[in-house]
């Protein structure tokens, strides 16, 4: 971690003069106000659809230059430099000051309650969150190492969050899908591009797996057409050809949206219960809260219910481990993740 830290010293600056360069002057890169005055004001992008923050500059956060990428070389290289600027800040320079001086490892802090969908979570530090996407981020993934004589060893459960949607939704192909072990994600990208399952390409793959894990979690079509960098009009059509293969997902979450408005709650498979006052006649809540309370009203029982069958696994296991007196013991509990969380 050490020697990546130097060498992502070096990038960072290297970047930080193509910025300079970009922009014509130097300016403080950390600064939103600064940054917004040099990308809206002096460079001149675009600034439709982009909100102003209190100081009545233009925002400047990652979204808004994720949706002006391409429109000048200096937004892509302030994405690079941010993304490695997070990178040494929170995990290269931060994880070697959090070792145990007295075990010489890192340790972890988990919460039962930590999220409010059932899931654990992880601070001091949050290990659940080491990037493993670029080549940095694994890099900082190899610099965990079991101790001497032991070695880690990884076990998940497969594409469980829609493993429960089949179960919550019922949808006859879904379940038969799983049931045939056919990779969900092709079967997906099968039924919205409209070809058969032998024919299915990556690029669709890729597709197909962002549309299933953003039903999930209620995404619309603008919000898919934004991760995908695709039209709205095309987000919209893969959608509906989604709930034409798949009627039953359509119809759970049709149903969900009526009994959360009925009871002002929704549950898990174990019934446990997440509450929605957001969603209630006397509720003062705006729109955007309202649509958001219901987007996550879709996906309670889902992540929920995964949370829950997780849990119980654990519990099991470290039951097993016990009653056989194996040398092994569980150390971290990595949760299920999608693209599109």
């Amino acid at each position: 971690l050490l020697t990546l830290s130097t060498e992502l010293d070096a990038r960072l600056q290297a970047l930080e003069q193509e910025i300079y360069t970009h922009a014509g002057t130097q300016f403080n890169i950390n600064s939103t106000q600064q940054l917004s005055d040099v990308l809206f004001e002096q460079i001149g992008l675009s600034a439709r659809g982009i909100r102003k923050t209190k100081s009545g500059h233009y925002s400047t956060r990652a979204d808004v230059l994720e949706r002006l990428a391409g429109a000048h070389p200096i937004v892509d290289t302030i994405l690079a430099y941010r993304e490695l600027a997070k990178l040494k800040s929170t995990y290269v320079d931060a994880l070697p000051q959090l070792v145990n001086p007295a075990t010489g490892r890192i340790h972890t802090s988990y919460n039962q309650t930590g999220a409010v969908t059932g899931r654990l979570s992880s601070t001091n530090p949050n290990l659940q969150n080491i990037p493993i996407r670029t080549e940095e981020g694994r890099r900082v993934r190899r610099a965990f190492v079991a101790e001497t004589g032991w070695v880690l060893v990884g076990a998940d459960y497969s594409q469980v969050e829609l493993r429960v949607m089949a179960q919550v939704s019922g949808d006859e192909a879904l379940v038969a899908a799983f049931q045939r072990n056919e990779d969900i994600h092709a079967t997906t990208a099968a039924a919205v591009y409209g070809v058969p399952l032998g024919e299915v390409s990556y690029e669709m793959r890729r597709v197909a797996k962002a549309v299933n894990f953003g039903l999930i979690y209620g995404q619309s079509a603008y919000g898919l057409a934004r991760q995908l960098g695709i039209t709205v009009d095309e987000a919209d059509i893969f959608i509906q050809r989604y709930f034409e293969r798949f009627p039953g997902v359509r119809a759970y979450m049709d149903s969900i949206q009526q009994e959360v408005a009925e009871k002002g709650y929704v549950e898990t498979l174990l019934h446990r219960r997440r509450y929605f006052p957001e969603l209630g006649p006397d509720s003062r809540a705006t729109t955007n809260q309202r649509q958001a309370a219901v987007r996550m009203a879709i996906n309670t029982p889902i992540q929920g219910s995964a949370a829950d069958i997780l849990k119980l696994a654990m519990l099991r296991l470290h039951r097993v481990l016990e009653e056989k007196h194996l040398c092994a013991r569980m150390i971290l509990c990595l949760l299920y993740t999608s693209d599109a969380a």
